[in-house]
């Protein structure tokens, strides 16, 4: 009875709250909403793709199992799909992390190896936790590498709290939260300096992992609050012997203090991984043919891939869920477009955009014909922008077909026009930097820069099942009324780019993609 009952609650707590009166005439639409309301698929594939098959990081296992999960779903529903490699990657897989405090008391800590950061290769790897020094001169950072064999080194800025900024916001008198905040932030400025020097000291130590593994460290300790980023993103673990394994914000500031009143701390360490050299990576691609206009698109995009201390539910699986919900809903609601639909879930965003870019690169046919290109990539919330891109004329077109959006999604939405083309921020850019109109389609925070984002917290139980059934009827609608539009989408642009900082730039020019990670700038 245990089990029913958790069964049934699981799928009451996610049941849409919606009306059933829809201000629309048209057929589709209103099979659109039936479908995505009533038949919802969002449950069961967010937790067979997070749950069951986990992480998707770029070069791994769980990645290419993942894709080929996709394409079997897509062929499932009728659309044709495929794996279409586009280059190389350094492949690596993770094994089982333990990370304990053995002494000056025993405690088993939050934290694992980083993202393709080498393991202990069986061996239980046991140190002291050192901190930083203060380095006012190239002598002080050299008479520290002297001290440091055997022992593990922490190279991240300790918070000087772990609770949220908006609970010190809400309970903290002003004058607590005052001086938390200025505590932070000098505090903050002065580990930046730090670090700062510790480089300028020898140009060859600016590699600080390298010079540490060479006099001896077992490896580096990092903390990211919030947000965890691979060792790529951190510190350098290609090539290396060393571990770099994170802890928690609590644990590293446990074991931070400690080292700092002379407690000693020592750490033990067992951790699995394999690096699998350089495999091929791959998106995964989808489409359902045009029956007026094959050579004329409209794309469904999000980022497939993520970090790996989570399942990243909200980056972005989330976003990837939505663009096979949509064609799900599609392919059996409209499943003869009048334009050809594609869907792609990219790889290597996170290192680049690499995958989408790749695509572009590979498909100048897709960019001469793209009517409409929707992306979604920041999180679990209702989608509330989206953004023209700074296609002046475009914003005709979006309103147009926001007009016929039912209203109890559509008023969630405001329309940015003609805003901006966007930096990097997402793999629209990959598309926008060509002239092909592709929109970012924004959503709610729901604390995804603060507590999900790149982090191992970011998990199934992060998603809101009724902002996601909102999100599946809007992109879906919106496809089939770009494939529908009689008229092509403007591809006028904005001739003056006005940047965050206020100052005129030019459009975008297009990066290319990295094709293997030997030749990254990451790596």
């Amino acid at each position: 009875m245990a089990a029913l009952f958790i069964t049934v609650s699981l799928f009451a707590v996610n049941q849409p709250a919606y009306g059933q009166q829809l201000a629309t005439d048209d057929v589709v639409l209103k099979k659109i909403w039936t479908e995505a309301v009533d038949n919802s698929q969002f449950l069961n594939l967010s937790q067979a793709l997070l749950d069951s098959l986990g992480p998707r990081l770029t070069g791994s296992s769980s990645m290419e199992r993942a894709q080929g999960w996709a394409v079997k779903k897509l062929e499932s529903w009728g659309v044709e799909a495929s794996i279409e490699p586009y280059g190389t990657w350094e492949g690596w897989d993770r094994g089982v992390s333990h990370v304990d405090l053995v002494e000056p008391r025993i405690r088993s800590l939050e934290g694992r190896i980083l993202a393709w950061s080498p393991g202990t290769e069986g061996k239980v790897l046991e140190g002291r936790a050192v901190s930083l020094p203060l380095v006012r001169s190239e002598g002080d950072w050299t008479d520290f590498l002297g001290t440091v064999k055997g022992k593990w080194v922490m190279m991240s800025f300790p918070e000087p709290t772990c609770r949220a900024s908006e609970q010190w916001m809400e309970y903290a008198l002003p004058q607590s939260l005052e001086e938390m905040t200025s505590q932070r932030v000098e505090a903050r400025d002065a580990w930046a300096r730090n670090i700062r020097a510790i480089g300028s000291t020898d140009p060859r130590l600016r590699d600080l992992h390298g010079a540490l593994e060479q006099a001896g460290s077992l490896g580096i300790i990092t903390s990211q609050w919030p947000g965890s980023y691979g060792t790529t993103r951190v510190f350098n673990a290609y090539n290396r012997s060393s571990p770099t394994f994170e802890l928690s914000c609590e644990d590293y500031g446990l074991v931070y203090r400690l080292a700092e009143g002379g407690q000693a701390p020592l750490l033990r360490l067992t951790a699995e991984s394999e690096n699998r050299g350089e495999v091929s990576v791959s998106n995964v691609i989808g489409r359902i043919r045009g029956s007026e206009l094959p050579n004329e698109y409209v794309m469904l995009s999000a980022h497939y891939d993520s970090w790996d201390g989570g399942s990243g539910a909200t980056d972005n699986g989330s976003g990837s869920v939505l663009m096979l919900e949509a064609m799900r809903i599609l392919s059996a609601i409209y499943p003869k477009p009048k334009r050809t639909i594609l869907i792609g879930l990219w790889n290597g965003e996170e290192q680049g955009l690499n995958g989408s870019r790749a695509f572009t690169e590979d498909n100048p046919g897709v960019l001469d014909g793209m009517q409409a290109l929707f992306n979604q990539d920041n999180g679990t919330g209702r989608i509330v922008n989206i953004s023209a891109q700074g296609f002046t004329e475009a914003s005709g077109s979006l309103a147009q077909w926001m007009s016929k959006v039912p209203g109890e999604v559509s008023r969630h939405v405001r329309l940015d026009v003609p805003g901006s083309p966007g930096g990097g921020g997402s793999d629209y850019a990959s598309f926008v930097c060509h002239g092909a109109p592709a929109f970012n389609l924004g959503a709610l925070s729901w604390d995804y820069g603060s507590h999900t984002w790149h982090t191992h917290r970011d998990t199934f139980d992060k998603l809101v099942f009724d902002d996601l059934i909102n999100n599946a009827v809007l992109v879906a609608s919106l496809v089939y009324l770009a494939s529908e539009d009689t008229e092509r989408v403007s591809r006028k642009k904005r001739t003056v780019i006005v940047g965050r900082d206020g100052t005129p730039g030019q459009w975008p020019v297009c990066t290319p993609s990295t094709r293997t990670s030997r030749n990254s700038p990451r790596m």
